[in-house]
């Protein structure tokens, strides 16, 4: 099983969700968070004063897959988010050795 982390825009948080659905994923974990990369944030003037913004809002999405969907969902992430313009974000492909199902105790693939 493999772990995907993508760091996205906000807006296409959506978009990116609904590809994942239309490939069977059921579970999906997201999480607003801040950050910079090449864009290195930007200035922005409120009530005359000019401020610096340097960490810009991104969302998180977190899926675990078996191993045969995992390009799949790759592919998904990036045709869905992708915009042509810096700051489209990331993602991260991580090994999961175990996942254990809280309420039933279900262990691996069928814990997911």
């Amino acid at each position: 099983m493999k772990k995907i982390e993508a760091v996205i825009k906000p807006f296409k948080l959506d978009e990116v969700r609904e590809a994942l659905s239309a490939l069977g994923v059921n579970g999906l974990t997201v999480t607003e968070v801040k950050g910079f990369g090449r864009q290195k944030g930007h200035t922005e003037l409120y009530r005359g004063a000019e401020y610096v913004v340097d960490f810009l809002p991104k969302m998180k999405l977190e899926v675990v897959l078996p191993d045969d969907r995992v390009e799949q969902a790759i592919e998904a992430i990036l045709n869905s988010a992708r915009t042509g313009k810096i700051g489209d974000g990331k993602i991260f492909v991580f090994d999961v050795n175990q996942v254990v199902r809280i309420r039933t105790g279900e262990t691996g693939e069928s814990a997911v």
